[in-house]
């Protein structure tokens, strides 16, 4: 069995383009990029900025070591302002919450207009309703360990950083910790990513082929990633590089339309709907790769001129 993947992405862009511009239809477009803009609502950074900048002397670190007891003695003298912050925090979990619901079950629906080269909303949202439900569990206790995990690192980091620099240890003991902090949260963002990747790639189009809970599809999707590990660890490889790409082409494009371009991504719907040739291939690359691992994988429906090619990538209706 030969793994390719430069094939899968021709196939994948093909079918893009199919899906998008022949024929290109407005109302077909911004349908479609409804359900994009739902299953990316949780996994789209377009709008997001954010700057910290200090310079060497800003920072007092005797200041920022006692910054935790300096918080709780501010919200302990400051009870308005504490309540107001927790309520805060309850809206955006509550809000988090229900995005997590939507995304779920958008990214079936997504999922299944990029399948069958259609834009429905209506239908593909009731159909999904067990297995979206299923998916938004299992995502919703995943974030949470992951916040566990992150910020417990965070604190233990924090903790050593402090008993280190009180002991008045030298600089070779600070530079052992800061590249022992870097490794281990590379590691640490190295296996979310990934799991994350995995989960949306190929756990979520084997729920959707099978009608299996996510759990269920965990296994199937285990089971294949322990045979072919390596080939999975370069996807990933793959999919960051093509998303460097895309990112120096919406800079590039964002400059040359004078950034109005980066206004337009930034408004939510719109910008899902702008990228959605990026969204298409990206979702149809990662069932055209899956399909390679054989006929139990296979997605795209078979025997349709929409969706066979010959093995160099190209068209080839069936008569």
């Amino acid at each position: 069995m030969t793994i390719q993947y430069i094939p899968p992405f021709s196939r994948a862009w093909k079918r893009m383009e199919m899906i998008l511009f022949k024929p290109f239809n407005l109302g077909k477009w911004f349908a479609l990029g409804f359900t994009a803009f739902l299953a990316e609502l949780l996994r789209t950074g377009r709008g997001g900025n954010f700057q910290f900048r200090f310079s060497k002397g800003d920072l007092d670190w005797d200041e920022f070591f006692e910054l935790p007891w300096r918080i709780i003695e501010w919200l302990s003298q400051h009870p308005i302002w504490t309540a107001v912050i927790i309520v805060g925090l309850a809206i955006a979990i509550v809000l988090f919450v229900v995005l997590a619901w939507l995304s779920s079950r958008g990214m079936f629906m997504f999922l299944d207009n990029v399948v069958h080269n259609r834009s429905l909303i209506v239908k593909p949202w009731g159909e999904f309703k067990a297995i979206g439900d299923s998916l938004f569990l299992w995502r919703l206790v995943f974030s949470i360990i992951s916040f566990i995990i992150s910020m417990g690192f965070m604190v233990i980091a924090f903790f050593v950083a402090r008993n280190i620099y009180l002991s008045g240890y030298g600089f070779v003991s600070y530079l052992m910790l800061i590249l022992a902090g870097v490794l281990i949260g590379l590691l640490l963002f190295l296996v979310i990513g990934y799991i994350s990747m995995f989960l949306n790639n190929f756990v979520v189009p084997i729920m959707y082929k099978s009608g299996l809970m996510v759990n269920d599809a965990w296994r199937i999707f285990l089971m294949l990633f322990g045979k072919h590990v390596f080939h999975f660890i370069l996807y990933g490889f793959f999919i960051f590089g093509l998303y460097i790409l895309v990112v120096i082409g919406i800079v590039i494009c964002g400059l040359i339309t004078c950034c109005c371009g980066f206004i337009l991504l930034m408004i939510p719907y719109i910008g899902s709907v702008l990228m959605l040739p990026v969204s298409v291939t990206f979702r149809a690359l990662s069932l055209e790769f899956l399909e390679q691992f054989g006929d139990e994988y296979k997605i795209f429906p078979t025997g349709t001129v929409d969706s066979v090619f010959t093995t160099d990538g190209n068209m080839n209706p069936v008569v």
